[in-house]
């Protein structure tokens, strides 16, 4: 597994770098977000990316590479002293797998990683949308695109079921288990807004006339 560490203290970068190549991992490492651009950063398989830094910071660093499909897919693992809620909400709409605060110790960050390596090993980007439970988040070609709960589920549903349509009704028991009413008109209405929401691939939410509703490639 090749690791990249980006991140401006020097004492903290190079002892990460230590540690890692300890574990068995292949570590570069950059004092800055413009020197890590300079590297392929393509074949990586993780990176750990600090948030302030003079220059271009860790968040536009990860939203370039959440912007391009060659380096959308890789995990990204925000260091950061910023502790507010807020700032660990805003690192993970961006795309970012997990976030860790410093200070920090060694055996969390070794533990995060191992973690973030296995939930990601087998990610695809079918059709440019990935759509993750465990995390209840979306991206389509990389960035992140927030879905309320009903529209997420609809998406979920259709991506893991490829192909198939599903009618109406399916689709009411599936997402809205709740003993509430439901019309017909409800699930077109957010059929509508996921279509545009994860535009250019909401035609592959396909219709049959007097049916129902699924994903199609």
């Amino acid at each position: 597994m090749r690791l990249l560490v980006v991140d401006d203290e020097e004492t903290l970068r190079e002892g990460l770098r230590t540690y890692l190549e300890q574990e068995g991992y292949r570590v570069d490492s950059a004092a800055s977000a413009e020197e890590a651009l300079g590297f392929g950063l393509a074949g990586y398989d993780l990176i750990l990316l600090d948030i302030m830094m003079d220059g271009m910071s860790g968040t536009e660093l990860a939203a370039r590479l959440k912007g391009v499909p060659e380096t959308a897919g890789i995990p990204i693992i925000f260091l950061s002293a910023r502790d507010r809620d807020d700032d660990m909400v805003e690192g993970l709409w961006l795309g970012a797998d997990d976030y860790i605060v410093k200070p920090f110790s060694v055996k969390n960050v070794m533990a995060r990683i191992a973690a973030v390596l296995r939930r990601t090993a087998g990610r695809k980007r079918e059709c440019g949308i990935v759509c993750d439970r465990q995390r209840l988040s979306c991206t389509v070609d990389g960035k992140g695109v927030k879905l309320p709960r009903k529209e997420f589920e609809i998406l979920a549903l259709f991506l893991e079921n490829r192909g198939r349509i599903f009618t109406r009704e399916e689709v009411m028991r599936r997402v809205w288990p709740e003993s509430v009413v439901v019309s017909d008109r409800s699930v077109d209405v957010h059929i509508t807004r996921l279509r545009n929401k994860i535009a250019p691939y909401g035609k592959k939410i396909i219709s049959r006339s007097g049916y129902g509703y699924g994903w199609q490639d």
